[in-house]
């Protein structure tokens, strides 16, 4: 990484400081103690952003000093909150990672992790039947705005009078049996999954369980709400050309009348 001439530079830091919009604090007063400007600047956390930029470019308090003309010592005691930064100083830190000012103040993201306990959960019937065949629990419903939807699923044997009932939704779904045996429907597909076995599949295609065993299936399931694309498409060889043969003519518009559609290709007569 090349230094930074401060000097060259300074121009460029004046217009910065200008520019940069930073959150006004207002007192009853009409004065702004150093105390609140202690915990502002404290509650912004800088000196922990300062160091996570040097830190991500494996930069030594040394080198960030070479390029800032600020000491090792200071910026040192910069990162650890014991000194309270200048404008001016964190401009020369800014443009060495080639950051703006705002970013030593704006907000940061609140990273997102949310325990479930078991006890917490609630177990709620299949919905849309009388009698449901399964059983579920969330266990992503204290997370708001989720891109995805984990459960706790427990499939019971079936009885001769229960309907098997295919649902959609959008979006992709993953299912893992934990104990069991548990049949999967896809459209016309039909699997029978046991303990270890996991299924992904395209949730808008209409699909249902069935308990295989004589005692209950319990399985995860992980539904993601994304919506789902077309497959693309496979240029399959035509039945009956030759491996060789990558391109197949198109039949012409005049064919006999004998012909009543195609199939991968290949004209079929009418029956």
């Amino acid at each position: 990484m090349q230094a930074v001439t401060i000097q060259r530079r300074e121009a460029v830091a004046k217009q910065m400081l200008t520019q940069t919009k930073t959150p006004v604090l207002t007192m009853s007063s009409g004065q702004i103690d150093g105390a609140t400007t202690e915990a502002y600047i404290a509650e912004k956390r800088i000196g922990e952003r300062i160091k996570r930029l040097r830190l991500k470019k494996s930069m030594g308090l040394v080198e960030l000093g070479k390029h800032t003309g600020l000491s090792a010592s200071f910026l040192s005691q910069l990162e650890t909150g014991r000194v309270v930064p200048t404008l001016r100083n964190l401009a020369r830190i800014a443009m060495v990672f080639n950051k703006d000012l705002s970013f030593f103040f704006e907000s940061e993201p609140i990273s997102l992790f949310r325990v479930h306990r078991k006890h917490d959960r609630v177990r709620l019937p299949q919905t849309g039947v009388d009698d449901p065949t399964y059983f579920f629990e969330s266990m992503g419903f204290m997370v708001p705005d989720r891109q995805l939807d984990p459960y706790f699923a427990e499939f019971l044997p079936v009885k001769k009078t229960q309907e098997i009932r295919p649902h959609v939704h959008p979006g992709f779904e993953f299912l893992y049996v934990l104990e069991g045996e548990l049949e999967v429907r896809h459209g016309d597909t039909k699997q029978v999954l046991t303990r270890g076995d996991g299924v992904y599949f395209d949730a808008s295609t209409p699909h249902s369980y069935r308990c295989e065993g004589k005692s209950s299936a319990t399985a995860i399931i992980v539904t993601m709400h994304t919506a789902s694309t077309a497959q693309p498409a496979y240029h399959l060889r035509p039945l009956g050309t030759p491996m060789g043969v990558r391109n197949v003519e198109k039949p012409s518009a005049a064919l006999s009348p004998a012909v009543h559609t195609i199939v991968n290709g290949t004209p079929m007569e009418k029956a």
